[in-house]
């Protein structure tokens, strides 16, 4: 720590000698800088604030209902890009600066230099934005302030709509696609339903059923099939004489068939099965309906016997016995009936053969459809999505169009300055004085060390590594002592002098400024 001061110490005995050199470069540094200062044109200063209220009473009722962007966070980033080139230039043309740049090398220069002196700072979280500028006319930076907060004003709105339309574009486009995809998966499972209707049913019956419907179908057409080949087998016996019992009796007169007597009979009995149910036995017109009857089964008793005499002259001659021909007609009945049973037996194990042969195909077409009815799903989930994102941006565009939801307020329009902002030569004075001096001790110290001197033993000895045998030292005379004293108060009255000059110009561009 010794070594270290002593180096100091060395170094300022060093500036010591050049001091009136370091003082005369300050004075000429300070003087030299007051006047650069006070030369420098005035800038005006153009200030206007905005309140940008997001708080709208619109946000928390349309929740749900249309999309809310991060309306903070877009007012924050619009701040931070306003000032670009294409902005810059637009501002140019509306603050007519347009007029004073007639070649491309001074309209860059313009442009540079509003980029640089645009202004926009936030005052914080509450949305408050300070914009200025400042020019050497003050009309000029009012002119350029105006333009400055219209575009503000013009980009936020403009960037929110730019932002909606952009985005209904890109879902009517997707919307779009997905009805086209709806519909290609629409076509394919419809020509699928189709091509496969055998298999899948009507819509209300599955294979399985249309199985078990068929077998019951076919057993239910066989055991009928099965009856009627029995009685027509029935009837053959009897009628090539395996029965001869009932062709060797005399015939019943009563079982042979007289459609007009028999429907006048068959009608009377039902009318008199209704009267029985609401009438006694001993009712007239239960015994006039039972009188009826008996007189016409003994008129077609005895119609029959005569058409029996008439035509053979033996009552039951198995060639003219009516019951014959009653059973060859019901012969000819069965034979039709074994048919017509036979055709749907054969029909219906056709149809249910082909759907055994199909049950291999069953679990493939159903993956099918199950895959076919999943992209439609889908496609269907996906369509009515968008079309509900629509509606709700449709919903943001018009409260943005409004202007529900973000508003832009003025609070101080732009001033016209009066004072200039800058330069500050109240401050820049005394910052001039410090430097001048801090150039006078940068120049002594230079010199110090471009002209070297030892003051004292230890410093020779340490450079040249030669011992030192003794130093002689200086008695100052009265008259030494005196002059010394007069260049010590000199110096001290030149530094002084440039401290009284500095802080006289500071008061002076303080009055001049107001």
């Amino acid at each position: 720590m010794e070594e270290l001061f002593s180096q100091i110490a060395g170094y300022v005995r060093g500036m010591w000698r050049f001091r009136w050199w370091g003082l005369a470069f300050a004075w000429i540094a300070g003087i030299t800088g007051g006047f650069v200062i006070y030369s420098m044109p005035d800038r005006y200063e153009s200030t206007a604030r905005i309140y940008v209220d997001t708080q709208s009473v619109l946000r928390p009722l349309m929740s749900g209902l249309a999309v809310q962007p991060n309306i903070n966070q877009q007012i924050a980033i619009l701040s931070r890009t306003l000032i670009t080139r294409p902005n810059v230039e637009k501002l140019i043309t509306m603050a007519d600066l347009d007029l004073g740049a007639r070649t491309p090398a001074e309209r860059e220069a313009l442009i540079a230099e509003l980029t640089g002196g645009l202004q926009i700072r936030s005052a914080g979280r509450d949305n408050l934005f300070t914009l200025a500028y400042q020019d050497a006319h003050p009309d000029r930076a009012q002119r350029i302030v105006q333009a400055l907060v219209s575009l503000f004003v013009e980009s936020g709105l403009v960037g929110k709509r730019q932002d909606s339309t952009s985005a209904r574009r890109f879902i009517d486009e997707q919307i779009a696609g997905y009805e086209q995809k709806l519909g290609e998966a629409e076509n394919r499972l419809k020509d699928f339903r189709l091509r496969n209707m055998a298999l899948l049913g009507d819509g209300r019956r599955d294979y399985v059923s249309q199985m078990t419907e068929l077998s019951t179908q076919l057993r239910q057409a066989e055991l009928e099939l099965k009856e009627a080949e029995n009685s027509r087998d029935s009837l053959k016996r009897q009628l090539v004489g395996e029965d001869p019992v009932l062709l060797a009796q005399p015939p019943n007169p009563l079982s042979v068939a007289l459609p007009e007597i028999d429907g006048r009979i068959d009608a009377l009995k039902k009318n008199l099965d209704g009267l029985l149910l609401r009438y006694t036995d001993e009712h007239p017109d239960i015994v006039g309906a039972r009188r009826v009857i008996a007189q016409l089964e003994e008129q077609k008793q005895k119609e029959v016997e005569a058409m029996q005499k008439a035509d053979t002259g033996a009552p039951w001659a198995p060639n003219a016995n009516p019951v014959v021909q009653q059973m060859k007609i019901s012969l000819a009945e069965a034979e039709a009936r074994v048919a017509s049973l036979g055709a749907r037996v054969g029909e219906f194990g056709s149809r249910l053969a082909q759907l055994q042969s199909s049950a291999e195909l069953l679990p493939k077409i159903e993956a099918e459809q199950t895959q076919l009815n999943r992209d439609y799903e889908v496609h269907k989930r996906n369509y009515e999505a968008l079309v509900a994102r629509r509606e709700s941006a449709n919903m943001s565009v018009e409260m943005t169009t409004q202007g529900g939801v973000t508003e832009f307020r003025v609070i101080d329009p732009p001033s016209l300055p009066n004072k200039p902002a800058a330069p500050n030569r109240a401050l820049l004075m005394p910052l001039a004085g410090l430097i001048g001096l801090a150039a006078g001790i940068a120049l002594a110290f230079l010199l110090s060390q471009l002209r070297p001197a030892f003051d004292n033993v230890r410093s020779l000895r340490e450079v040249t590594g030669l011992p030192v045998l003794g130093a002689v030292s200086l008695v100052a005379d009265p008259v030494l002592q005196k002059r010394r004293r007069r260049g010590l108060m000199a110096f001290g009255g030149g530094v002084a002098g440039f401290v009284v000059v500095v802080a006289g110009m500071t008061a002076m561009v303080q009055l001049l400024q107001g």
